[in-house]
């Protein structure tokens, strides 16, 4: 009795933790369970206080990294998606990058701007580190 019990509410459990991945979207949205403090949302004023999301930005791969998620973004097939781990396809000089910091937890959002500022090939030619 009590090892089909178990299998009962391992099976509960199981669809409702199922359940919940698909109700929550599989868009590139991250929530970042270790970031500390909070505030208020993209979208309301901020009164003085707004989470920075830090990013170290790969402009060589088109490539950024949440520094305190330890989640990646990346451009794949014209779409963005977000990995714990990048694909082996996308190569990436770790040496060049840029620290970026941003009030949204989509860098994205703003590659346009970001790639203006901070082309392929922009460290190389300088030589130097942005971080120096």
């Amino acid at each position: 009795m009590k090892r089909e019990r178990k299998a009962w509410m391992g099976g509960v459990l199981g669809a409702f933790l199922i359940s919940l991945f698909l109700l929550s979207g599989c868009g590139p949205r991250v929530v970042c369970p270790y970031r500390p403090g909070g505030g208020p949302p993209p979208w309301a004023p901020a009164h003085g206080y707004r989470a920075k999301h830090v990013y170290r930005y790969y402009p060589e791969s088109f490539v950024y990294f949440d520094v305190d998620c330890g989640i990646y973004f990346y451009l794949q097939g014209g779409t963005w998606k977000r990995a714990p781990r990048l694909p082996v396809t996308i190569r990436v000089d770790w040496d060049h990058y840029v620290i970026l910091e941003m009030d949204t937890d989509r860098p994205y959002i703003f590659h346009e701007e970001v790639v203006k500022s901070y082309p392929p090939g922009h460290l190389k030619k300088k030589g130097k580190h942005p971080w120096k």
